[in-house]
């Protein structure tokens, strides 16, 4: 099992999509991004994690995905399945989907 860890120099690609929602349709949105978790991203090859967060005014839903490599976020966007989740989430909201790197971890 895995979880996931934000540390600096770690050799995992991160992969954060923010979307902006009505908030009228973040749980729809949600939803989705739940169900292409649970069905597609998590049996794609050098899946680690998926976190979905959700803003407290409705407006936004942010993912922040861990995968093993860069290359393993570009084969996993190229599949149909996932595109086709993609597809649903852009019917509802507006995604703005980019690779990060941690700069920095602070701790109390």
């Amino acid at each position: 099992m895995t979880e996931t860890v934000i540390r600096v120099d770690d050799q995992v690609a991160t992969f954060i999509n923010v979307f902006d929602v009505d908030p009228s349709k973040q749980q729809e949105l949600i939803a989705i991004l739940n169900e292409g978790t649970e069905k597609v991203m998590q049996h794609r090859p050098g899946f680690i994690s998926v976190n979905i967060l959700a803003s407290a005014d409705g407006s936004r839903v942010v993912n922040l995905a861990q995968w093993r490599s860069v290359d393993d976020i570009k084969a996993t966007m190229g599949d149909p399945e996932a595109q086709a989740i993609a597809k649903r989430t852009a019917e509802i909201a507006k995604a703005a989907p980019q690779p990060y790197k941690v700069i920095s971890v602070h701790h109390a």
